[in-house]
């Protein structure tokens, strides 16, 4: 993939961008298989790629500019904006959903903010495509003054943009470099965007996660899925659950399956999931993993992990090692963190890896990996 943004030495965002896509999922895989050498006896499946470009279903763009004249993209290093509606990482239907966005600043008046001067109102625009080709569209904002005319305004915005069934405003007041804030304003009746997986519709809410990758996602939770099949267990924690894609794909009838999950707005997309689905033996709980894990009285014969990049640290594994837990399925977006949790994890014996490139042109990638109590 070329991009002439990269080229021009606008947008150095991806890091790999021009090298052969063949060239960036090798060296992703030696880059894992190098961390993770400490178990020589460890098998590691085909790498399953993802297309070169067009594949991100979320885009994140930093408001700049003016009113008058919008930039939906970054900042440079003088803090000025670069507009990147055309980044081609984007889904085409997504990338086609900016121009819109980006004359709805200017129609409703929703002033972008500046750094240098800490005024105006709007610090991003967050865009997620589902499946299905509807849109969320989530407004940063420094305070919720603009909110009364982006109300006003949105009929025009669904005109231009049909697609659009989930809107709200974010209010981010400090100065600092922080995607969101806590508070979330509703401007939409419908409050969840409907991410269809492998057969199962997963609810997304604006401040919950999901994969940037749609298509790499859907075959991350197959392989999960194919992988608890095999060990066949009774009982499932899907630790850092989030919308309990793991935990819905690999429900089944005669299994117990309990997500956990910190957000509480993510544990209750997976219940409204789990309950339209009418899946058996499902359920979810709002808490810390860690925490939790402690406070039951039995572990269950498996565990899927999916924690943030710090890893799941030494407690968790502590808590791993002294358990009654047979299977671990191990999904990490971080290698380094995650060769360094199964260090912690002696009584466990890695049987299987699979590397799963959920960013193309960057070093980012998803590693999973089986482990079998020894």
């Amino acid at each position: 993939m070329q991009c002439h943004h990269f080229d021009a030495g606008r947008c150095r965002s991806c890091a790999w961008m021009g090298q052969a896509y063949d060239d960036q999922v090798a060296a992703k895989q030696r880059h894992c298989r190098g961390l993770l050498a400490a178990w020589p006896d460890l098998t590691w499946l085909e790498p399953h790629r993802s297309r070169e470009e067009g594949f991100r279903n979320k885009a994140k763009m930093v408001v700049a500019g003016t009113l008058e004249a919008p930039t939906l993209g970054i900042l440079d290093p003088s803090g000025a904006g670069v507009d990147l509606r055309d980044c081609g990482l984007h889904e085409p239907g997504l990338a086609a959903a900016l121009p819109a966005l980006a004359d709805f600043v200017t129609r409703a008046a929703v002033a972008p903010y500046d750094l240098a001067t800490r005024r105006g109102e709007l610090k991003h625009l967050l865009v997620t495509r589902s499946p299905d080709g509807e849109l969320m569209v989530r407004f940063v904002l420094r305070s919720t003054e603009p909110v009364t005319r982006i109300r006003k305004h949105l009929p025009a915005l669904h005109a231009a943009l049909p697609e659009l069934v989930v809107v709200s405003a974010n209010v981010q007041p400090e100065h600092k470099a922080v995607l969101e804030g806590e508070r979330e304003i509703a401007l939409s009746p419908r409050e969840t965007l409907a991410m269809r997986v492998n057969g199962l519709t997963l609810r997304l809410r604006p401040q919950g996660f999901f994969q940037t990758n749609t298509e790499v996602a859907a075959a991350l939770y197959r392989q999960g899925r194919d992988w608890v099949e095999e060990v066949a267990p009774a009982s499932v924690w899907d630790l850092y659950c989030g919308v309990g894609g793991f935990a819905l794909h690999v429900a089944a009838p005669g299994r117990l399956v309990t997500g956990v999950e910190v957000s509480e707005e993510a544990v209750a997309a997976a219940r409204a999931t789990a309950e339209d689905a009418r899946l058996p033996g499902l359920r979810f709980e709002a808490s810390d993993a860690t925490t939790w894990a402690q406070a039951q009285e039995a572990g269950p014969e498996l565990v899927v992990l999916n924690p943030p990049r710090r890893g799941v640290g030494p407690e968790l594994c502590a808590w791993l090692e002294g358990s009654g837990v047979g299977h671990v399925v191990y999904s990490s977006c971080n290698a380094v963190s995650l060769a360094r949790d199964l260090a912690a994890l002696p009584s466990f014996a890695p049987r299987l890896a699979r590397l799963f490139d959920m960013f193309p042109q960057t070093t980012h990638h998803e590693v999973m990996v089986l482990l079998e109590r020894r």
